[in-house]
């Protein structure tokens, strides 16, 4: 079965980032028409999910390509602040982080040092802090 699926995509686009996306926006479409029971809503989540399948079955590779090209330009600084929130978050379970009082410079402190002096590397300020 899974080789007769690989035979039938071969020469066919996929799913990619936009792909995603749409399918993303379709399902919460439906998961809305489902709560507010609008008609609206449900042909929008069908057309999303219908114009999801034509770009993953589509052969014109490089129209579908240069489309998703065109999302990622356009979504490239929304998707560069999750990533920095991402791993902020993670970087908080083993560092602090704290700006600098005069420059607001970000500085990162290891945990559990206790009250120790931080010097800023940008503008030489230094501060205690407790880590």
């Amino acid at each position: 079965m899974r080789e007769k699926l690989t035979r039938f995509m071969y020469g066919r686009y996929g799913a990619d980032y936009l792909g995603k996306c749409i399918a993303g926006i379709g399902i919460a479409a439906i998961l809305l028409a489902i709560i507010f029971n609008s008609r609206l809503l449900s042909l929008l989540a069908w057309v999303c999910i219908i114009y999801t399948y034509f770009r993953m079955f589509s052969k014109n590779i490089y129209k579908r390509s240069a489309e998703n090209q065109a999302f990622l330009t356009k979504t490239y600084r929304l998707r560069c602040f999750f990533t920095r929130q991402k791993n902020m978050m993670q970087q908080r379970k083993t560092h602090h982080i704290y700006k600098c009082p005069s420059c607001s410079q970000k500085i990162r402190i290891p945990r559990g040092k206790g009250r120790i002096e931080i010097r800023c590397p940008k503008c030489g300020t230094t501060f205690i802090k407790k880590s």
